[in-house]
């Protein structure tokens, strides 16, 4: 029987909207700091810039996951600060998506249909902005979700350790590889297909489609996404499970295991603000 588990909420901001977030502290004090930890030593080592990817598919909640790490990092003074990025401001421009297609299965697809796949991303400008991180800082797009369109050179990017969330960071296709060369370390984050399903679904109903169009949607276009994310990825330094009551689980070795039934901890929820870590 699954014991209660101690998560820590925080009030965050995402897509401009303010909500409430969780994370268990087992997964807090045995993944997630030792992980910043890890990149604070890569830095410290080399002396130079430092860039970590959390690639995962769509759903996992690579951006809630890595703006939660960014505050963590600078709750600590053992961790070094990180930048939490991330890759969605380099989709092609809306303009560019209606106007174009792309063949797939013998079939000229717009890409505006299947925005959000490798193909509808610029993956050369991402690759130049990258290289100008590592290297004396840039200025990072965004995607503004207001306007559903790509804002260029919006974010001043001059930070030691960046950290990049994104789909595809660690894809086997062409173009994409010279992207995840880029990195000092990585973590891949699995999840379970199904469990990706309904979450994919209800953001499409909050969004404001039918549940039969948010359906629709999932097969068409999200479903395939999330398959090759899952089956075309590259091997990352740590590999992460999502749990279907989103927490983390580190797989070591990259072996599979039911993680279900893992807890980390036993206690009752508490805020983040009230959270000391040693």
């Amino acid at each position: 029987m699954e014991e209660n588990k101690n998560w820590i909420t925080y009030q965050t901001e995402i897509n401009g909207l303010p909500q409430e977030v969780r994370f268990s502290k087992g997964a807090i004090e045995k993944i997630f700091k030792p992980f910043l930890m890890k990149l604070s030593e890569l830095h410290e080592i080399t002396d130079r810039k430092v860039v970590g990817f959390i690639a995962a598919p769509p759903a996992v909640g690579k951006t809630t996951l890595a703006q939660f790490l960014e505050r963590l990092s600078r709750e600590n003074m053992e961790i070094s600060n990180i930048r939490a990025l991330g890759m969605d401001g380099f989709h092609y421009p809306a303009d560019y998506l209606k106007a174009n297609k792309i063949s797939r299965d013998g079939q000229e697809i717009l890409m505006n249909d299947i925005k959000g796949a490798p193909e509808t991303f610029d993956v050369d400008t991402l690759q130049t902005k990258l290289r100008e991180v590592r290297q004396e800082g840039t200025d990072w797009n965004i995607y503004d979700r207001m306007i559903h369109d790509v804002v260029h050179d919006v974010l001043s990017v001059e930070d030691d350790i960046i950290l990049l969330e994104g789909n595809y960071l660690l894809l086997k296709e062409p173009r994409w590889t010279n992207i995840r060369v880029l990195a000092d370390y990585t973590v891949f984050i699995k999840a379970r297909p199904e469990i990706l399903k309904e979450r994919l679904i209800a953001r499409k109903i909050q969004g404001g489609l039918s549940p039969e169009e948010a359906e629709k949607f999932y097969y068409a276009s999200d479903s395939k996404n999330v398959e090759r994310v899952l089956k075309n990825s590259a091997p990352a330094n740590e590999t992460w499970m999502l749990q279907s009551d989103g927490d983390f689980f580190k797989i070591e070795d990259d072996e599979d295991v039911v993680l279900d039934d893992v807890n980390l901890d036993t206690t009752e929820e508490i805020p983040f603000e009230d959270l000391k870590l040693e």
